[in-house]
């Protein structure tokens, strides 16, 4: 039986058009397979419409709770009212299997059952009321502390939006 290695991704992020540095992510491709190659394709421009790369490149990160996530992802529209997957514009939660039990876990956004897309976000805390709710994915494994820069940028009261443009400069996969 071949075992599965899962793939290493990595975003180079920018806050106010200063480089905060590298966070690498590995994909549990061999628990949510579906999930983990939805993210992965969107990392490395493999998905294309048009025959243009679609993904996270020059994306921002659009929400953040300090002690709670990151949300980011919505390159269709970046407020968090974008929803875009390789297999159409959703598609179904895949497992809920692992928990939202502690910081740097990749977990999908939704607005729903089986309204996942595009948008993600990274946990900064354990955070189990999201547990059934949102399918954990991935989780950082280098990077952390860019993770805790994001985390306590000064964000807008009413939209959670950094007050900086926090942007995913260059992703990819190791």
């Amino acid at each position: 039986m071949t075992e599965t290695v899962n793939p290493i991704v990595f975003f180079d992020i920018s806050l106010g058009g200063h480089s905060l540095g590298r966070v690498k992510m590995e994909l549990f491709a061999d628990k949510t397979p579906k999930t983990a190659e939805n993210f992965r394709q969107f990392c490395t421009g493999e998905f294309k419409k048009n025959n243009q790369p679609i993904g996270y490149k020059d994306c921002t990160f659009h929400r953040v709770i300090k002690d709670f996530m990151l949300q980011g992802g919505d390159f269709l529209k970046g407020d968090g009212t974008g929803c875009m997957s390789i297999y159409g514009e959703k598609f179904d939660d895949e497992s809920f299997a692992l928990r939202h039990d502690k910081p740097g876990l990749l977990s999908m956004a939704n607005s729903g059952p089986d309204t996942n897309g595009c948008q993600f976000f990274i946990t900064c805390a354990p955070c189990d009321w999201l547990d059934d709710k949102h399918v954990v994915f991935g989780q950082v494994i280098d990077g952390m502390k860019v993770i805790r820069m994001i985390e306590n940028v000064s964000v807008h009261a009413n939209t959670n939006k950094p007050k900086l443009p926090c942007v995913i400069t260059e992703c990819g996969q190791m």
